[in-house]
């Protein structure tokens, strides 16, 4: 079966029990010798029958352990479009073959050709030819008019097994189909298993199935392993987080992730955008977070991802899935859509949640008592010798200096590490941000306290100061849960939780005083929930962040974020126990402590102590790079060859730059820095994604030209005059799967249209225009066109210069003799991204 697409046929092969044709037809295996089997064990058919109708994290890990095997799986390459397409059909061919008479099941295989533009990076359009998606509906056997998608993919990033992002993801979601289509548990809707290349656009915009998406479940990852963060829902559906809290069976959610990552700030993005974006289908987005270090590298292997945290998955995402398609919310759904939902998991035990509109009234409760609680305090009469509203608003200025000090001063500590190039001495022993950071943020705090205490504060009592500096803690967090109310971030709760609880705390014990026993067992137990939950949350941001800063790019000093946020936390944690100094005797032992334990880790930090990356192989931690041996070829307005160079464009992914390369490979230092071609688009090199932003210091090593088998072919096929006045230059190219495509306009001139994405030129960062193109096997000529507003006269050096870069990521045409032996010298704490491409420039 034949049916048109946005730029030529898109070929559909059935598989299953519907209809099988063409060469994606699996072959029939033998029924009565089945290749997979339960193993028999001592308690007979019994747990045979249990285990076929639960998530058994041993089969997930053996489709895992298939896919890996296959290597990295590259867009484009066999081992993508042909070995693991392969496999995964077997596999669902054989699950089909097990499943209940209950259900139908159909198999779709679908090579979509379309294009889209994203503001992420900066801005870019991403165009995509005849690439694979494996497509799997599990239905009733009269058919379903509603379904929920479960969405993974399963190709990899250059030289990556891609374990954790996604084989697991797949291999889970295998395993769950195994277990619904076995289950004797009619459904009521279908389950859509979406097994894609990257092509989440060509199916929500082109398969006939997605007509049926109610919503979707995707699984991705940020790390290797561990606990799956439900890290975005919606938008606007609050019966999704709803239907996670009521299914999941070991939660781990929270509101302030998804606010975080759709801040911007983690530059990263997942199919959940395409979906929402491009088929307006609301979702539930989860992502293995821990152990990031290792994530895209060749460490990530399926060993490193324990048994127990592919259960832990399975068991999430086949019950939720069981609990949607077996409900009647999906035929509902569009009468559920309602506002934000804030929700989050109680120390992965339970999950709270409720709708935003609740928390407004949550939030504003617990505001509306803490002021009438420092309304009263601030407004009641007062002895003659106690001003209480001068000490509270002094007492709030010294609040407010001791926290900016103590960021000043982590900043200057990060700002000195960083210049003597001893930066990310961390990444490899986090407490050393522990002892050198947070000790000074910590020690800064106790010591402007300390001092205000002696020399402000001379003749008030100790308890009346503590009074005063739990009320200032009170007034703060009440603040700032008044202003993130005010913004809608749900995220408020977690201010909220800090001004309830310690409120509580000290409305029950207000007839307690003094410093020692029942004062303080009370004061820690009522403080215990804030500072516990408080905790957590903290760990789960250096889970995640920590191994971010170490790719985040050569222009964001990883110490200067780690150290502020650090700062932050020392600032929320010490918030409710500032009251203590000034019920202690003395805090001298405790700031000298501190001091230490800061003072001795700078020195060692300074001295080059830590060594910030590892090749252990228990736990690695690289450092990340990419080496493109390229040739680059210049032509002017003529199609002349103005300039022609061959080197190897290097990259590396975090801020210490080449200074710990150096001593390996003396040839790459600073004297080879590249130069940015201020005449070209992107500063005239081959990124593979628009992060020039992010990466601005590279460097470049002059080597032999490369020349690959199948070259990359670009020509201008036609140029025309509109009736709009504008010209219309067409192109068309061929090459290998992976090819970018950039843009300038010169002065004078404007890129108005083009055939990709809607037909609006997407900028990156304002100025040139990038574009990333990706193909299958098979892929007919790239063709397209854009238009060029010109104001006036056309300009004599022309009116747009364009480039195109052609990566070669798989097949030998991605290696060359000259880069294997210069990957040869890297030390084995690195972990280099290493392909051969060719860059070409010309004017028009």
């Amino acid at each position: 079966m034949e049916w048109g697409s946005e730029s030529g046929a898109v070929r559909r092969h059935r598989v299953g029990t519907e209809r099988r044709e063409g060469p994606a037809a699996v072959p029939q295996p033998e029924k009565e010798a089945p290749a997979r089997q339960p193993p028999a064990d001592a308690c007979g058919a019994g747990a045979r029958t249990r285990r076929r109708s639960q998530f058994d994290a041993r089969q997930a890990r053996d489709y895992l352990e298939h896919i890996t095997a296959i290597g990295p799986r590259t867009t484009g390459s066999p081992e993508n479009e042909i070995l693991t397409v392969q496999y995964l059909l077997e596999q669902i061919k054989l699950i089909e073959v097990e499943s209940n008479s209950l259900h139908r099941m159909s198999v779709d295989v679908q090579r979509p050709t379309g294009s889209f533009s994203l503001d992420f990076l900066g801005g870019f359009t991403s165009y995509y030819d005849n690439i694979t998606n494996v497509v799997v509906k599990l239905e009733p056997r009269a058919g379903a008019q509603h379904a929920i998608l479960a969405n993974c993919h399963f190709d990899s990033v250059p030289g990556s097994p891609g374990a954790s992002d996604d084989a697991v993801s797949c291999s889970v979601m295998l395993e769950v189909l195994r277990v619904l289509s076995t289950s004797s548990e009619a459904l009521q809707h279908a389950i859509v298993s979406f097994f894609l290349f990257k092509a989440s656009h060509g199916f929500i915009t082109q398969h006939p199935w997605a007509s049926l998406i109610r919503a979707f479940i995707n699984l991705e990852a940020a790390g290797v392993g561990g606990k799956e963060l439900v890290f975005q829902t919606g938008p606007e559906n609050p019966w999704l987080i709803q239907a996670y809290v009521s299914a999941a069976k070991h939660p781990f959610a929270s509101v302030v992730g998804q606010e975080v990552f759709q801040s911007g700030i983690i530059p990263s993005e997942t199919d959940f955008r395409i979906y929402r974006d491009f088929g307006n289908i609301p979702g539930i987005d989860l992502a293995f977070i821990e152990n990031g270090y290792i994530y895209h590298t060749k460490y990530d292997t399926a060993d490193r991802i324990s048994t127990d945290s592919i259960q832990r998955a399975g068991d999430n995402i086949l019950a939720v899935l069981k609990y949607l398609a077996t409900s009647d919310i999906l035929t509902f759904s569009s009468e559920y859509r309602h506002g934000k939902m804030v929700f989050f998991d109680v120390l992965g035990l339970f999950v709270i949640a409720y709708p935003y509109r609740v928390g407004l009234i949550i939030n504003s409760m617990v505001g509306m008592a803490a002021v009438l609680y420092l309304g009263r305090k601030l407004l009641q009469p007062k002895p003659k010798s106690v001003n209480y509203t001068k000490d509270f608003l002094c007492g709030l200025g010294i609040t407010f200096i001791s926290w900016f000090t103590s960021l000043v001063t982590v900043l200057i500590l990060a700002v000195f590490v960083s210049l003597i190039g001893q930066s990310l001495s961390w990444y490899n022993h986090f407490y050393v941000s522990i002892c050198l950071y947070g000790t000074a943020a910590a020690a800064k705090i106790i010591f402007i306290h300390t001092l205000a205490k002696r020399f402000y504060y001379l003749n008030a009592s100790d308890q009346y100061l503590g009074e005063v500096f739990f009320d200032i803690s009170l007034f703060v967090h009440c603040s700032f849960l008044v202003m993130f109310t005010y913004q809608g971030l749900c995220s408020a709760f977690i201010s909220a939780i800090w001004v309830a609880f310690p409120l509580l705390t000290k409305l029950c014990m207000h007839k307690e005083h003094g410093v020692q026993g029942k004062f303080i067992i009370l004061y820690l137990l009522g403080m215990s929930v804030p500072y516990l939950y408080a905790l957590y949350l903290i760990w789960a941001v250096f889970e995640m962040f920590t191994p971010i800063l170490g790719r985040s790019g050569s222009e964001i000093p990883p110490d200067a974020v780690l150290a502020s946020i650090l700062a932050g936390c020392a600032m929320i944690l010490s918030s409710y126990f500032v009251n203590f100094i000034y019920l202690a005797r003395s805090t001298k032992k405790t700031i000298l402590t501190l001091t230490l334990v800061c003072t001795v880790t700078f020195l060692l930090v300074c001295s080059g102590t830590f060594f910030p990356y590892s090749s252990s192989p228990a736990n690695p931690k690289p450092k990340r790079m990419i080496l493109q041996h390229m040739t680059r070829t210049f032509h002017d307005l003529e199609g002349n060859i103005v300039k022609r160079d061959s080197g190897v464009w290097i990259n590396g992914f975090d801020y210490t730059g080449m200074s710990h390369i150096t001593p390996h490979i003396p040839e790459i230092n600073d004297t080879i820095r590249a130069h940015c071609e201020e005449n070209a688009p992107l500063c005239g090199f081959p990124w593979y994604l628009p992060v020039h932003f992010l990466i601005r210091k590279n460097w470049y090593l002059p080597a032999p030209d490369v020349s690959p088998r199948n070259p990359a072919h670009f020509r201008l096929i036609s140029k025309e005059q509109t009736p709009w006045d504008s010209i219309k230059l067409t192109f068309e190219a061929t090459g290998p799967s992976h090819m970018s495509f950039y843009v300038r306009a010169h002065k004078g001139s404007t890129l108005s249209q083009w055939s990709l994405g809607n037909g609006t030129p997407v900028s990156c960062k304002g100025e040139d225009y990038f574009v990333f193109y990706s193909h299958g096997l098979q892929a007919s000529v790239w063709r397209f066109w854009i238009e060029v507003q010109v104001s006036g006269e056309q300009p004599e050096g022309g009116m747009v210069t364009v480039a195109v870069a052609a990566h070669y990521h798989s097949g030998e045409d991605s290696r060359s003799s000259h880069l294997d032996a210069l990957k040869e010298k890297f030390p084995d704490w690195v972990f280099p991204f290493a392909w051969v491409c060719t860059y070409s420039l010309f004017v028009f």
